[in-house]
């Protein structure tokens, strides 16, 4: 078993040998909900491009962020939870997933140190099992987490799993993407398993997510916030439109974004609105300031709240919602 713990000699990634290759390609990474791929994928860009929450399933959409480096650039697929799915919504998440990792040049599949293994992470490895040619590192998160005899049980767990199913992991590293630990080591692993080639996307871009869905994601992020009980997976976010203020002078621009944030019963409405409107407006704040930092501009957000029956279980409303 070849775990990783300390950054391999040399390359520098700040300052590549002249001779050595540049590299680029995609990574994706894998998990049941709520293992740290999300904070993962923003650890390694350095910047918020994928939404993160206390409940899982929160990851809708594949997001790629994109790891600049003098040496390489990492094209990073952060998927939605593989689970057994109870609607239409979670059969298409799961097939998100799976088209996802047929198109990657290397899967990271992340299960949490503090976690045992359970029936989901079996069920995942032995889908990855079935991807032949596919390098496959085991990435360890939440090391911070879990003291030093449970994170040696479950490396040398995550080793076993690997051999009972007949495939070798590239690589296992622990990692912590709170603590930043392992980080840019991960990096490190992840670049040799690409092909080499030019850069695919210009330097400075973060994501190739389009504006409006990831306003709608950091809206969403703010309603799930303090519901995980009553709401975990019933609200979506469509944003109508984003359009600058007019007769606003050069120097005091103004984005006016006007969003939906739906849900699935009429009793939900009160939760996500809250006594006298409180917790809409709360949702409101916390969103628009994110929103603000995302686009570096001023933002006017107005937010409706709309009910869609049952909309994870209808196909047309499963449409209409960008699913």
């Amino acid at each position: 078993m070849s775990v990783r713990t300390q950054s391999p000699e040399p390359p520098d990634s700040s300052e590549p040998s002249s001779g050595a290759p540049h590299r680029a390609g995609f990574a994706c990474f894998v998990g049941r909900p709520n293992a740290g791929k999300s904070t993962l994928t923003n650890a390694l860009v350095g910047q918020k491009v994928a939404i993160t929450a206390n409940q899982p399933q929160t990851t809708r959409h594949t997001v790629r962020g994109i790891v600049h480096r003098t040496d390489a650039q990492l094209i990073l697929v952060d998927t939605p939870g593989l689970h057994k799915p109870r609607t239409l919504l979670g059969e298409r998440l799961n097939d998100i997933v799976r088209t996802t990792w047929a198109e990657v040049d290397v899967i990271g599949f992340c299960l949490p140190a503090n976690e045992k293994l359970g029936p989901g992470d079996r069920f995942i490895a032995k889908e990855l099992a079935s991807i032949k040619k596919t390098p496959k590192i085991a990435i360890v998160t939440k090391t911070d987490l879990a003291d030093s005899k449970t994170l040696a049980e479950q490396l040398i767990a995550i080793d076993q799993l690997g051999k009972e199913l007949g495939f070798e992991w590239a690589e296992i590293v622990p990692v912590s993407a709170v603590a930043d630990q392992q980080v840019d080591l991960l990096a490190d692993l992840l670049v040799p398993l690409v092909p080499e080639g030019p850069a695919l996307y210009p330097e400075g871009d973060l994501t190739d997510e389009p504006e409006q869905v990831m306003v709608a994601e950091l809206i969403r992020e703010a309603a799930l916030e303090g519901v995980r009980d009553e709401l975990p997976h019933s609200i979506a976010v469509v944003v109508e439109e984003m359009l600058p203020r007019e007769d606003r002078p050069a120097d005091r621009p103004l984005l006016d974004i006007h969003a939906f944030v739906y849900i699935e019963r009429p009793s939900q409405k009160g939760i996500i609105i809250g006594p006298k409107g409180k917790r809409l407006k709360e949702v409101g704040i916390k969103s628009r300031k994110q929103i603000e930092a995302l686009l570096g501009t001023p933002v006017f957000l107005d937010l409706h709240v709309k009910v869609a029956k049952d909309w994870q279980r209808d196909p047309r409303q499963l449409r209409k919602l960008g699913f």
